[in-house]
């Protein structure tokens, strides 16, 4: 007869979209779970989310409720799994019920990266040629990049990171805007040309750092995950989507952030720009990490005294249109 102290008592099911950068962090999750318990099975069920079905349409026309997320929480609600591994700029900052974001783990370097076609190989956004092609989905790079490099010309592109690699290698691209975060899981920080500084471009609420979705209530796996919570990327992360939250943003909003901790000091730096570019609002915040959540609240409703929710109205007015 086998031990139960060689049999695993729990099998525990990640839910992960198939890319292979979902997969790359799955499985980075998976193997910190199972060294800390090891008499845990850890299983990894992929899925296909909406959006990585829709390739030929731009984000923001799709729409972002839940675009890479609702077919993991879907799994989870039904109890297919157990929990979902996320990049945690892809998850919405208003869960659906019954689903809580149990932990955040460590930060990669959030930064957004130029890359480009080895005919530029000594370029930086600075220095690219007027009307070179600049390849971005966001519309958050989108406008900052506008609103600093106007002679530029940029064009939405959409696919995994292999295939946008290659349209940019085809000559389809002269550069592309990615996150450093993706290509340095991924083993590629060969090809970051230039990380782009913060006074440039601001990035993503969540970017660099994975979130685990979990079924409320669900203590056994809210505890097995407590191992890989990462408190300074949790507070940062935290003040983040509150002001995301608070500002109503998403894909179809260009909204960046930056924070950074000192001591138990939060600093939250928060951008809203016009889609054009021409209008960027930009200021920061300062308070302790215990109030991460209220300082994120209170940097949007600085900004939308500012004329943030102006450019808010306008940019859900053109949505609408479309």
């Amino acid at each position: 007869m086998t031990s139960s102290a060689t049999t695993p008592t729990r099998t525990v099911r990640l839910g992960s979209r198939k890319s292979q950068l979902a997969l790359v962090q799955s499985e980075w999750v998976q193997a910190q779970l199972q060294a800390h318990y090891p008499d845990t099975q850890f299983e990894i069920e992929t899925m296909s989310t909406q959006g990585d079905k829709i390739l030929d349409v731009p984000l923001a026309k799709i729409g972002d409720k839940g675009l890479f997320t609702k077919e993991l929480e879907v799994g989870m609600l039904a109890k297919q799994t157990d929990l979902a591994v996320h990049s945690l700029k892809d998850l919405p900052t208003n869960l659906p019920e019954g689903l809580v974001l149990g932990c955040v783990t460590e930060r990669e370097n959030p930064a957004d990266a130029l890359v480009v076609n080895a005919k530029y190989g000594d370029k930086t956004l600075e220095t690219l040629p007027d009307g070179a092609v600049v390849g971005t989905s966001s519309l958050r790079r989108l406008a900052q990049l506008r609103h600093h490099f106007p002679k530029l010309t940029f064009k939405d592109v959409r696919g995994n990171l292999n295939t946008r690699l290659k349209k940019l290698d085809d000559g389809e691209y002269d550069a592309l805007i990615l996150a450093a975060a993706g290509l340095k899981r991924l083993e590629m920080s060969d090809r970051i040309q230039q990380e782009i500084p913060s006074d440039i471009s601001l990035h993503a609420v969540g970017q660099g750092a994975l979130g685990i979705e979990c079924r409320e209530g669900d203590t056994e796996i809210l505890d097995i995950i407590q191992v890989i919570q990462h408190e300074a990327t949790l507070y940062r992360c935290l003040a983040e989507r509150a002001f995301l939250r608070s500002l109503e943003g998403g894909c179809q909003v260009p909204i960046g952030v930056n924070t950074s901790i000192e001591g138990d000091r939060l600093t939250l730096v928060g951008m809203v720009a016009s889609l054009d570019g021409q209008r960027l609002i930009r200021d920061q915040i300062t308070g302790s990490c215990q109030e991460a959540e209220q300082l994120g609240i209170n940097l949007a409703q600085e900004l939308r005294g500012r004329g943030a929710g102006e450019i808010l109205a306008e940019i859900l007015a053109q949505v609408n249109r479309s």
